[in-house]
């Protein structure tokens, strides 16, 4: 091997960038290099940070970009400047040879920082359709990496490499179906549905799927509210059986294994942690994301017939219900949309990530 590389890689915010970065400097310390993860201050970063106490973190102030002509552009641009101070500093203390960016604004600031040093810098987006900022950010890429070969077109002038969105290790073995639901303290004889928003959670759909669930007595919902909202979901869950809530699950592992299907936003990083576990999924596409970038996610995996695809504002309890007994509860429905996921996996992601960074 050649001499080992240090890494450091921008990721964090929100879950979709942070746990793809995990399982990248998991793959990257398995082959005997040396990664430095820079997460935001955000709460699911600190959860990440104590989770996988054997990794190194670094936090940096998060910045989101205003509209171009907003007010608030001049306060972005000064924190911006302070960013890429402090991300330059620490490439330089950390001596890094190569600096990864997992995407959104929390990677432009590094990503300029070693450019400026000579470093070799590469941005990895996973969307079907590549936000703003890693557009923009990849004007400062030696090459982007991608989760989906449709989003190529937006890089043109760029090289890219399709390599999957990685997951972290846990999720590629999980435990058996009884297990997970004895540890999750769900019922063993009753079809279980997994609602989730993703790392920050979705009020909205909350509420709605509460009240679907309430009305499907014979089926148990599992919902994983978000910590903002769990307090609300649980009142409006109140005194019915069929219903579990948490505000944050951290085994996610036992969430999925314990599911027969799930309902869920179509963030790249819970999309392709369906496929590696093969689950038939209904897809909420989050309305106000940039872009509406995870409608055209949904859009990939709903036309190789993976999942089944329902706009926030056209959601009812009859479309829930109709999923969960014609497609769930039907064996050969099921199995062909499990199967349908399945074929979108790709397992090798943070190690063709890896492969290409060592490479160059």
């Amino acid at each position: 091997m050649s001499k080992p590389l240090n890494v450091i890689i921008a990721c964090g915010g929100t879950g979709g960038h942070l746990f793809p970065g995990i399982a990248v400097a998991q793959q990257l310390r398995s082959m005997g290099h040396h990664p430095v993860l820079l997460i935001s201050r955000k709460e699911v970063d600190a959860e990440a940070s104590r989770k996988y106490g054997d990794l190194e973190f670094h936090t940096m102030q998060a910045i989101a970009k205003p509209p171009t002509l907003s007010l608030r552009m001049p306060g972005f641009l000064w924190k911006m400047w302070c960013s890429y101070r402090s991300a330059k500093n620490i490439i330089r203390r950390e001596k890094a040879d190569v600096v990864m960016g997992m995407g959104g604004f929390t990677s432009l600031a590094p990503i300029m920082a070693a450019r400026h040093l000579g470093l070799r810098t590469y941005v990895h987006d996973s969307n079907a359709l590549p936000g703003k900022a890693n557009r923009l950010t990849s004007r400062w890429c030696t090459a982007v990496m991608l989760g989906l070969k449709e989003a190529a077109s937006y890089f043109s002038g760029r090289p890219c490499i399709v390599t999957g969105t990685p997951v972290r290790e846990e999720l590629l073995q999980l435990p058996t179906q009884a297990e997970a639901r004895e540890r999750l303290g769900l019922p063993k004889d009753k079809t279980v549905i997994l609602v989730t928003g993703g790392s920050q959670g979705a009020r909205n759909l909350n509420s709605m799927l509460i009240e679907a669930a309430k009305a499907d007595p014979e089926v148990h919902y599992f919902v994983i509210a978000g910590k903002l909202d769990h307090e609300r979901v649980q009142e409006l869950a109140a005194g019915c059986s069929n219903i579990t809530v948490i505000g944050f699950c951290s085994d996610m592992p036992a969430a999925y294994a314990a599911a027969d299907g799930v309902i869920a936003r179509s963030g790249a990083s819970t999309l392709t942690e369906l496929t590696i576990i093969g689950k038939a999924a209904f897809l909420v596409p989050f309305p106000f994301a940039a872009d509406d970038h995870q409608t055209a996610n949904a859009r990939v995996f709903t036309e190789a017939g993976a999942a089944i695809m329902c706009r926030q504002s056209e959601l009812t309890s009859d479309k829930v219900h109709d999923f969960v007994h014609n497609t769930i509860m039907k064996p050969e429905a099921r199995e062909l949309m499990e199967t349908a996921m399945k074929n979108q996996a790709r397992t090798d992601a943070a190690s063709a990530i890896a492969a290409a960074i060592i490479a160059n």
